[in-house]
C-alpha cells in the first residue's frame, strides 16, 4: 500500500492539508520550522510524526502558493530542514529538494547502502 503523506480532507483540519496519521497540518509544521526546530525536534515533541511524512509536507509546500510565507526569496523554506545525512534516508525524489526538505547549502546525498 502507498500512503499518501500530505493528505487534504474538507472534513479535517478545515480542509488544511495535513500530514498522514497525525493532527498536524503543513502549517504548523513549517511554523515550527522557522522557529527553529529540526526535524528531529518536531518527532521529539510529536512522536506520531514519521520523517518522511515531514519531507513531504516540505517538498509540498515548496510547490504550494499559500505557504510563499515561509519561503524565502530564493524560494527556500525558512528554517532548518533535513541534513544531508538524515536526507540519505528518505525516498530519492525527497532528496533532491534543496532548499525545501534539504537545509539550504547542503551537499544532495547520495543513497543509503544498506
Amino acid at each position: 500500500m502507498t500512503i499518501k503523506w500530505v493528505k487534504s480532507d474538507p472534513l479535517v483540519m478545515n480542509g488544511e492539508p495535513f500530514c498522514y496519521g497525525t493532527r498536524l497540518t503543513v502549517r504548523n509544521l513549517l511554523e515550527m520550522r522557522a522557529s527553529g526546530m529540526t526535524p528531529d525536534d518536531m518527532i521529539g515533541q510529536n512522536p506520531e510524526l514519521r520523517r518522511v511524512g515531514i519531507a513531504e509536507a516540505y517538498a509540498f509546500a515548496g510547490t504550494d502558493a499559500r505557504y510563499a510565507q515561509f519561503q524565502q526569496a530564493d524560494g527556500s523554506l525558512i528554517g532548518p530542514g533535513f541534513t544531508a545525512a538524515e536526507a540519505a534516508q528518505l525516498p530519492e525524489h525527497l532528496r533532491n529538494a534543496a532548499g525545501s526538505v534539504l537545509t539550504r547549502g547542503e551537499p544532495v546525498p547520495v543513497a543509503a547502502r544498506r
